[in-house]
């Protein structure tokens, strides 16, 4: 498979600009997204096209452990946020 393949398969982004975190350190937009999806899908359902823009910004942002950690207390029952719309 050349190069050129392999680029048109798959299409790397970040998370966008947030106005609501301006500053370089993205730990509360990293949060923030991880439980307004769980948000939009609880309220809109897994296949509403908007709440996936909140997962692939939660999953650029956040480091795997963190998210690894939160499925668990969501789990659990003991993530410390609500996650009711």
């Amino acid at each position: 498979m050349s190069d050129s393949e392999v680029q048109s398969k798959f299409v790397l982004q970040t998370a966008g600009f947030d106005a609501r975190f301006p500053n370089t350190n993205q730990t509360r937009h990293c949060f923030q997204n991880y439980t307004d999806y769980f948000k939009c899908i609880t309220a809109k359902g897994e296949d509403f096209a908007p709440c996936k823009q909140f997962k692939r910004a939660y999953n650029s942002l956040c480091p795997n452990e963190w998210i690894s950690k939160w499925d668990e207390h969501r789990e659990n029952g003991t993530f410390p946020a609500s996650l009711e719309p």
